[in-house]
């Protein structure tokens, strides 16, 4: 399952050397998961007209896509909405935080109840109450419970940033089923055939090491498909009331296969452009790839929008989510974190290039991707403490574990990264066929204590159909 350490070295270089220089790729799959996520039903889906399990969900054509994501097309942002004001107001979004560690001696919840897990950096006393939609820039952000050892800072700037949503804590010491005994030869088995049981670790690995993040070389020119994502969400939280709700995220250009060459398609987290259960998506949805290239805003200074954004500010036209978390999303640590992805189209200028065409490169999708095949590199924009959003940071994690929310969906992949909020959404990348390709983004993180990490949604089919149904949509 390990990777040699020459691989390893050999991947790590491709990713690192020039994510620009990239030959678009069909989206393929390679090696199916091995999950018992097919089974799992789809919470919420008498409201939604959804299929009843994942499989069938999974089985979607592009007309089933069509009838159900009825809100897909959004109004752009007006031509200089975002101004410097603003985007330097605009709250990063944190990950969603684990819950709290079970007591030694004890089991792990049951899977359909697992301990929701809240933001990573929220500040104290702004938990939304149960089923209240969370803020864009966030995977999800429901109530953060305490993790065991770990404490929230005592205070924090008035619109504290969002941060990716945190995973639940793995356990220290799975535990194992019972052991049977083996059956006697020419003696039928004791116990009649059943379904196949649920992993006794319930979907977890032992947590990741904290791998510290690396802000990356001025300029950004050559990892230009990486850049940060802004909406607003007027009402949502307590940043409202101080008249800042605006939130920020982090984002990667990815390849169009209906576009090929010329993708206007950028992927983030779930919770970056909709609010989940009940809600609908932020308005005046904004990409800004290679932010900050120049440096032209580091260290406190002011610039005009050529020199922070020298490829532009891109308005987003549609985007669409996972159907969990539409119909699941917003509470801290539940399923459908597993499903905290979005895929949204921008649009450029009348007359000018494409997005791809612009930056130079568009990273294409890798669904299904095998785990043991993976070395992630991190990238995103952490705007919560120690960072302030300015600087484009890389965390080279490895090889992923397992966290679940939910044993009977596939696992997510977890990796050690010391980001913050406002990395939720940033694009996770592995190397296949000797070239970067997405494996996930940004949804869960624990930035306090020892480890830090961040978990990110494993793109099964379900991603893969909302990916075809955007690609063919524009």
């Amino acid at each position: 399952m390990s990777s040699s350490g020459r691989t390893t070295r050999s991947a790590r270089a491709v990713l690192g050397a020039s994510v620009l220089a990239l030959t678009l790729l069909g989206t393929s799959a390679c090696g199916p998961d091995n999950s018992s996520a097919d089974s799992a039903a789809v919470a919420g889906a008498p409201d939604l007209g959804l299929p009843s399990n994942l499989d069938d969900l999974k089985k979607w054509k592009f007309e089933d896509w069509e009838k159900w994501a009825k809100d897909y097309a959004l109004p752009a942002a007006t031509k200089g909405f975002w101004t410097l004001e603003k985007l330097l107001q605009a709250k990063p979004d944190e990950p969603i935080a684990p819950p709290a560690p079970q007591p030694a001696g004890t089991q792990a919840p049951a899977p359909a109840q697992p301990s929701p897990p809240g933001p990573a950096t929220s500040a104290p006393g702004t938990k939304p109450p149960a089923g209240q939609p969370t803020q864009p820039g966030h995977p999800t952000t429901p109530a953060a419970p305490k993790a065991s050892g770990t404490q929230q800072p005592a205070s924090q700037a008035p619109a504290p940033p969002k941060q990716p949503s945190q995973p639940p804590v793995a356990p220290q010491q799975p535990s194992q089923a019972p052991a049977q005994p083996p059956a006697q030869p020419g003696q039928p088995s004791a116990q009649p055939a059943q379904p196949p049981a649920q992993p006794a670790d319930n979907g977890n690995d032992p947590l990741p090491k904290t791998v510290n993040a690396q802000p990356l070389q001025h300029p950004y020119t050559k990892l230009a498909v990486h850049g940060k994502l802004f909406a607003d969400a007027p009402g949502a939280g307590p940043a409202a009331a101080a008249g800042l709700n605006h939130a920020q995220c982090s984002a990667t250009v990815v390849a169009d296969p209906a576009h090929p060459g010329k993708s206007n398609l950028v992927w983030t987290a779930g919770h970056c452009v909709h609010q989940g259960k009940g809600g609908s998506f932020y308005s005046n949805i904004t990409f800004i790839p290679a932010f900050n290239s120049n440096a032209a805003l580091s260290g406190g200074k002011q610039a005009d929008e050529s020199q922070y954004a020298p490829f532009g500010i891109w308005g987003a036209t549609q985007a669409v989510t996972s159907p969990q978390w539409k119909a699941e999303g917003g509470k801290t640590g539940d399923a459908a974190t597993h499903y905290d992805f979005a895929i949204v189209r921008v649009k450029p200028a009348d007359g000018a290039k494409s997005l791809e065409e612009t930056v130079g490169g568009a990273v294409p999708v890798w669904f299904n991707a095998p785990r043991d095949q993976l070395s992630i590199s991190e990238y995103g924009y952490p705007a919560a403490p120690p960072y302030d959003g300015m600087e484009l940071n890389r965390c080279e994690s490895g090889k992923p574990g397992r966290l679940s929310y939910e044993p009977t969906r596939p696992p997510m992949l977890v990796i050690g990264c010391t980001m913050t909020a406002g990395s939720s959404g940033g694009g996770w990348l592995a190397v296949k066929d000797g070239k970067p390709a997405l494996v996930s983004n940004v949804s869960v993180g624990k930035h306090t204590g020892d480890p830090m990490y961040q978990a990110g949604p494993y793109l099964d089919d379900v991603a893969a159909g909302a990916y075809d149904f955007l690609s063919k949509k524009g």
